[in-house]
């Protein structure tokens, strides 16, 4: 019993040893460091922790990792961290620079005020996160700055670290840099903004506060000091204000006093080509001339003065540049409104059009839907003056003079100055350019162009033209068609009333004389009577837009034979000249014609001497030798007509009801790719009429914008889809208003100058 009480025992005093032994590991595990107890000193350990790896990186590896380019400076980045003290937090700012700036590069736009103030090149700030980002307390500054400086030391770090103090306008800092064991450099600035002191306001009192930074009293004031100095003076054009300019002294006159005070106010782009449409905010509002003196050596106070009575034609070196608006420089949709931001708005239009078969469907009430505010429409009055623009006497007849480029014609829209150009452009600026407004409109635009149809009146905008022009869009080929039209029908009608009964009574008695006749063919006579051969006057070809002669392509495919069908759709043509050839020249034989209209088929069999005699000796080419050839039938069925007397090959009531057909029938989406294209083309077109004086780089800018233009805009004719288009069409009028802004600058300060 004694062993084994013994035994147990031991074991329980081995047992014992252990867990003493455990505790005392445990307290040495738990040892604190004292030197960073405190708060403060982890704070301290915290920043030096954060240094050292900002050091270690280097400015390459910070870029890296996602450090800031600091705004407006190519040249400055920026990398922070928070840190919190006590209920403080704390952000720590390290700025540095990509590449080095040489030794009198201090003065340029590319440079901090920090740099600017103090000459340094990169620097630490750190400061509180608050409303004001500033330390009002000058004790917590002091400790800032003290605890910055310890953490920079023990990393043998000189950067300069700076904390802002006082009132954030003040603009006031503190800052201190380690170098080396023994020297230390503190910095200090301030502004006052106002009530300056007199003293203050010139280079001699400003050269005594800096030398009294460097005494303990004023009797150790120093009587000879070398200081480096180096000024920048700018001035600043006072902004012109157009809203107050005066009338010349030669216009006003002639004025009374009341309409001199209500005589409209000049705005500055009065004479601009996009004034029409609207008016720009000058984007100029003065003008800054910076002079600089570079680093030089003063002794003397008296040296100051004579510095700064001196002339600035002496300055080492001169910056002027513009003082421009902010609206300028903001990139946000909707911020600047011009051609660029009613673009956005139509390409918005754009988006929707495929929610509707018919421009009618819009039409409908929508006060039951949440969108309504985007689909307002403005008010009859508004409609009543969009149309009288459109439609008015004085518009006349349009030349289409459009700027040369050779983008305009792949872009396939309408000119500006044609009647569905200035539709597009007054869409753009109808109401907020919604899908609803825009049916509104078109459908008042068609049935205006119907009242001159059936009143048989000119149409105002087009072109005087016997032809249609392919290159531009469907619509506006459609209105070219109408134009024609219109003139043709007005001519018929004149004709009907004038010479019909002259025509008849005399058809029997000039069956054998000539008429029609152009002139005579060189070289050629009859076969018959050796009578020399006339050309006759002909009938132009049929006029056809884009889709007719698609029609036709795609039913000669679909017939199979597309020569025959060629030959049969050429019937009506092929008759109107062989007719006019049989009046210009009464005793000809179909030989006659074939020689004269289709030289190919005449198969010459005369000696290649010259010595040929008469009659020539030749045959038919075989196509016009088959029996039951088409062409021989039609001569013989054709009367002896000359183009006066003959049926038009161009039905006009017939064309001109299947164009307004068309145009009260288009589809939305149709209707709203075509006024895409041309708005874009139009309003660059505008734009490109600015005078901008010597600025090589807007022709090469403007050159850029079509060229993208017509890259975006040729994939509206290939019928791809709404929403893959809507995104390349946004990001084109973001490019189009970067370029406006540009434009309009330009200009603003052209004017200037």
């Amino acid at each position: 019993m004694a062993s084994s009480s013994s035994a147990r025992y031991a074991k329980h005093r081995r047992i014992g040893e252990d867990e003493e032994a455990e505790e005392a590991e445990e307290e040495l595990e738990r040892f604190d460091d004292f030197t960073i107890a405190s708060s403060w000193e982890r704070f301290i350990s915290e920043i030096e922790a954060i240094c050292r790896q900002w050091l270690a990186d280097g400015p390459k590896i910070l870029m890296q990792k996602g450090a800031d380019c600091v705004t407006p400076f190519e040249n400055l980045y920026m990398i922070k961290r928070e840190l919190k003290h006590g209920k403080r937090v704390y952000s720590m700012e390290y700025y540095f620079m990509k590449s080095a700036k040489g030794k009198n590069s201090y003065w340029d736009d590319d440079t901090h005020s920090m740099q600017l103030s103090f000459g340094v090149d990169e620097f630490l700030m750190i400061a509180p996160l608050s409303a004001s980002g500033v330390v009002l307390d000058d004790p917590e500054s002091t400790k800032l700055l003290s605890s910055v400086a310890i953490a920079l030391s023990s990393c043998g770090s000189n950067w300069p670290a700076f904390v802002p103090v006082h009132d954030p306008s003040r603009k006031a800092y503190i800052g201190i840099q380690n170098l080396g064991t023994v020297f230390t450099r503190r910095f200090e600035a301030d502004r006052i903004g106002s009530q300056v002191p007199i003293r203050l306001m010139h280079l001699e009192g400003l050269h005594e506060l800096f030398l009294s930074k460097f005494v303990l009293s004023s009797t150790d004031f120093p009587a000879r000091v070398k200081v480096h100095f180096s000024m920048k003076l700018t001035y600043r054009t006072p902004e012109y204000d157009y809203d107050n300019e005066t009338l010349d002294s030669e216009a006003t006159e002639s004025l009374t006093e009341n309409e001199v005070a209500s005589h409209p106010k000049k705005q500055w782009d009065d004479d601009c080509p996009w004034a029409e449409w609207y008016s720009a905010e000058d984007p100029v509002k003065g003008f800054e001339l910076t002079a600089i003196w570079g680093e030089r050596t003063f002794e003397e106070t008296l040296e100051m003065a004579e510095v700064e009575n001196a002339s600035s034609f002496v300055a080492d070196s001169w910056f002027l540049h513009p003082v421009v608006s902010q609206y300028m420089v903001d990139d946000s949709i909707g911020k600047f409104v011009g051609f660029a931001s009613q673009l956005h708005l139509l390409v918005n239009a754009y988006e929707s059009s495929a929610e509707a078969q018919f421009l009618e469907d819009f039409v409908a009430d929508t006060s039951g839907q949440d969108n309504s505010k985007s689909t307002t429409v403005p008010p009859p009055s508004v409609i009543d003056r969009v149309m009288k623009d459109l439609f008015s006497d004085e518009a006349g007849n349009s030349n289409y003079m459009e700027a040369e480029n050779k983008y305009t014609r792949a872009m396939r829209g309408a000119p500006a100055d044609s009647l569905f150009g200035q539709f597009c452009l007054h869409a753009l600026w109808f109401g907020n350019c919604n899908i609803r407004a825009i049916a509104v409109l078109w459908i008042d635009f068609v049935r205006e162009i119907r009242w001159y149809w059936e009143e048989s009146e000119r149409l105002p905008r087009m072109k005087s033209s016997s032809t249609i022009d392919l290159s531009y869009c469907l619509i506006h080929q459609k209105l070219q068609m109408l134009a024609i039209c219109i003139e043709r029908k007005k001519s018929v009608s004149h004709e009907k009333g004038a010479g019909h009964k002259d025509e008849t009574s005399n058809t029997k008695a000039i069956t054998k004389v000539r008429k029609g006749s152009a002139g005579v063919v060189p070289k050629m006579m009859l076969l018959n009577t050796f009578q020399e051969m006339h050309a006759p006057y002909t009938q132009d070809a049929p006029l056809m837009t884009e889709d007719m002669h698609e029609e036709r392509l795609h039913a000669a495919e679909a017939f199979g034979n597309a020569i025959g069908l060629s030959g049969q759709l050429e019937r009506d043509i092929l008759s109107s000249d062989m007719s006019a050839f049989k009046a210009a020249n009464p005793d000809a034989v179909f030989e006659d014609f074939i020689r004269w209209h289709s030289p190919g088929d005449w198969v010459s069999e005369d000696k290649v001497d010259g010595n040929s005699g008469w009659p020539p000796k030749g045959k038919l080419s075989q196509r016009m030798s088959e029996h039951g050839n088409v062409w021989r039938k039609i001569w013989n069925d054709a009367p002896p007509l000359p183009v006066s007397e003959q049926k038009s090959l161009l039905d006009p009531v017939r064309e001109g009801e299947k164009v307004l057909h068309y145009l009260e029938t288009l589809r939305p989406q149709q209707l709203l790719e075509q006024m895409v294209c041309t708005a874009f083309k139009s309003s660059a077109g505008i734009l490109n009429k600015t005078t901008y004086g010597g600025f090589k780089l807007m022709k090469t800018k403007m050159d850029q914008l079509y060229a993208t233009m017509a890259s975006t805009l040729k994939s509206l004719q290939g019928n791809s889809d709404i929403s893959d288009l809507a995104g390349d069409l946004k990001r084109l009028c973001q490019v189009f208003e970067h370029i406006e802004k540009l434009l309009i600058l330009a200009a603003s300060v052209h004017r200037k100058f």
